[in-house]
């Protein structure tokens, strides 16, 4: 058993709430500060008030008169001097003993009682003062700790529905603040990603929907017919096929998305230029179906990353420009490297896109199906290569082209694959 085991029982026997807690601390640092005053004090004072008279005592002309006539010795100075200092004489001893004994009884009681109303009334006024720090302890503690029961308070009414809530704090920029601000960060950043989830599981279950609708529709067309042909069982089949393919590409599109949302990779030493090679033999019998001319200078563009993703996001962005050309167009692909970075450039022709729509091309089922007329592709290409992209901390850039088509540049800096692995 550690000593934060014995500890524990202890805690619990203590206040919980942080206010009293503070309260208590500051009473306890001002009695203690108190004190140490306190004892200082009493100390410097004690010394400088003296125990015994003088060596050489001094006395008024009363005083010296009366000594004058117990001793009746010669040689003392005019009564009229009001201190005059009294020698050692062998004939006044009785008297001058007598009289320092009553000097120093006289010095000790005045000492005792001065320390002892010292200490008297500065206890008392230790023990008020302690009271009251702690009484304004407790109120400034409160001040200080109200953005902290709102921040609570706010946590508390925060859900998956209720994320639009923002502390707005104002006031110096101090930690308290900070902690207001990251914590509003925070809710904007779950709400985004509510938001995205919300939209994608939308998406999602309308574009699983139209596969199994086309499935359902051709089952059940064929199997109204009295006595389907072979002809018919054959298209059935094929309508069904194609929709389970559209089923399966869209299910692996989805997976590879969640590996690379969640950023568990695997960190591996790969060369981009290989899987750019491997994405355009791949995607060949349909670049000759629509004629493409395909300019490609592949050098070496070695990385650190995930081979798996890397070749994934290469693909989508190799099928993305083939998919979205035009017949007897073209495709130009550059991979390469620098001191700093691995990089991938694609670009090629096609119908013309705004600038404004680029930015969401990469956001899951966003398709230019309305200009291509294309409806092959699952709409998650792109969003798929940003996520890799993100996953790897590298970056995605693209632009359209004015006489139609896209510009997209991907670069990976050096070391910074190791770095994503968890």
């Amino acid at each position: 058993m550690n000593v934060r085991a014995l500890l524990r029982p202890v805690r619990r026997l203590g206040p919980q709430k942080l206010r009293t807690r503070l309260t208590l601390m500051y009473a306890t640092l001002f009695f203690a500060a108190g004190s140490a005053l306190l004892g200082l004090t009493y100390g410097l004072l004690a010394r400088s008030l003296p125990t015994q008279p003088p060596a050489t005592a001094t006395v008024n002309s009363q005083e010296l008169s009366n000594l004058i006539r117990e001793c009746k010795s010669a040689g003392f100075p005019p009564k009229g001097e009001r201190l005059v200092p009294v020698p050692p004489k062998p004939a006044c001893k009785p008297a001058e003993a007598a009289y320092y004994a009553g000097t120093a009884a006289g010095l000790q009681a005045q000492r005792q009682h001065a320390l002892s109303n010292l200490l008297v009334f500065s206890l008392a006024g230790l023990g008020a003062m302690t009271v009251a720090s702690g009484g304004l302890g407790w109120f400034m503690s409160g001040r200080v700790l109200r953005p902290v029961r709102v921040i609570t308070e706010t946590a508390r009414r925060a859900s998956e529905r209720h994320l639009g809530e923002r502390l707005a704090l104002d006031g110096a920029r101090d930690e308290l603040k900070e902690l207001a601000d990251t914590f509003d960060d925070m809710l904007e950043r779950l709400d985004a990603a509510f938001a995205t989830q919300r939209r994608f599981v939308a998406n999602a279950s309308h574009e699983l929907r139209t596969p199994l609708t086309v499935m359902r529709t051709a089952i059940d067309v064929t199997l109204a017919k009295p006595s389907p042909t072979e002809r018919q069982l054959t298209d059935m089949a094929v309508r069904v096929r194609r929709s389970i393919d559209r089923a399966e590409s869209m299910i692996e599109a989805l997976l590879t998305l969640a590996v690379s949302d969640q950023g568990k990779l695997s960190t591996e030493f790969t060369d981009l230029a290989t899987w750019a090679e491997d994405a355009i033999d791949a995607a060949a019998p349909e670049i000759e179906r629509l004629d493409l001319h395909v300019d490609a200078e592949l050098d070496p563009a070695e990385t650190t990353g995930d081979p798996q993703l890397l070749e994934r996001m290469i693909s989508n962005l190799v099928d993305n420009a083939v998919r979205h050309n035009e017949p007897g167009g073209w495709i130009r692909l550059r991979t390469g490297s620098s001191d700093a970075a691995a990089y991938l450039e694609i670009a090629n022709s096609g119908p013309f896109i705004p600038d404004d729509a680029v930015p969401s091309l990469f956001e899951p089922f966003r398709r230019m199906e309305a200009r291509t007329g294309d409806r092959d592709g699952v709409g998650l290409g792109l969003s798929i290569a940003r996520s890799v992209v993100t996953a790897h901390r590298a970056t995605v850039a693209a632009r359209s082209r004015p006489a139609g088509g896209l510009d997209i540049s991907v670069v990976i800096p050096h070391g910074l694959g190791a770095e994503s692995q968890p």
